[in-house]
């Protein structure tokens, strides 16, 4: 597993001998979501629609652990009767198909790209970090930060990425089912660059392999590594961490050990 996920062993196990328990750190985890996505669905989500929205973005929790959040944080669902909740036109609405079905290999640049958000401990806040990675070369494409997880935070991950790449049509992007991805905005955003969507199945992680071990990756040489203490202080680190380490100097064993920047400048002077 750790070879197919690009990790060392001795950082798995550094990863998952850390001090914070991951008991803890779920916990930490899933009261966030539950605080980002409420006013989301317009404070009309109680805990079983919440659940399922958890479950989707492949944090898995029961519906009491979400109640419980709820109630401490004193969050109660509106129940109004112009307002009926139909999992066809919510839940399960704008969810495309897995066509990338754990494919992860790609032939070329920009063929196959894969997107999601991570929540970062800053200090007792959070701030959420937004991706899009080619799978061609593992570069990180676009990126954007946020204290509040919205779709404008992937929308600007998503412009910097088309932004500084070769968008051509029939580029596969992949993510997870979250409310983010599944927004009307997001959608039009790929389809004005006819960029094929692809999502994970409810609640499967592993569909998105490749970018859950670059988010723990990220975590362990840098978050839990620095313990910053500013939203600042974590955006700068971020930028170094991404910009300057991981795409130009980070090796990967996955590429032959070359870092993402000389695997594609190798690639295209090869088609030259």
């Amino acid at each position: 597993m750790c070879a197919w996920l690009d990790v060392s062993p001795a950082g798995y196990y550094k990863w998952r001998d850390r001090g914070m328990s991951q008991r803890e750190y779920k916990k930490q985890l899933v009261r966030s979501a539950v605080i980002d996505i409420f006013p989301q669905f317009y404070k009309r989500y109680g805990a079983p629609r919440i659940t399922e929205e958890l479950n989707a973005l492949g944090i898995s929790c029961s519906v009491n652990h979400v109640a419980q959040i709820m109630q401490a944080e004193g969050m109660k669902a509106r129940n109004g009767k112009d307002f009926k909740y139909t999992p066809s036109a919510n839940a399960s609405s704008n969810v495309a198909d897995n066509i990338l079905n754990r494919n992860f290999k790609a032939t070329k640049p920009d063929e196959k790209w894969v997107s999601d958000i991570t929540y970062i401990d800053v200090d007792g806040e959070w701030m959420h970090l937004a991706v899009v990675l080619d799978l061609f070369s593992r570069q990180i494409v676009g990126w954007a930060v946020d204290e509040t997880m919205t779709t404008q935070l992937i929308l600007d991950a998503f412009n910097m990425a088309v932004a500084r790449r070769k968008v051509t049509p029939g580029l596969i992007l992949h993510s997870d089912r979250g409310v983010q991805y599944r927004a009307g905005e997001y959608r039009q955003a790929l389809l004005e660059h006819e960029i094929t969507p692809s999502m994970s199945r409810k609640g499967n992680c592993w569909d998105n392999a490749v970018m859950e071990s670059f988010f723990g990756r990220l975590k362990v040489e840098l978050i839990y590594a620095e313990d910053y203490k500013t939203l600042n202080e974590t955006y700068r680190g971020l930028f170094e961490y991404i910009e300057v380490f991981y795409n130009r100097v980070r090796r990967h064993s996955s590429l032959g050990y070359q870092s993402p920047t000389k695997f594609e400048e190798d690639y295209y002077a090869q088609c030259a």
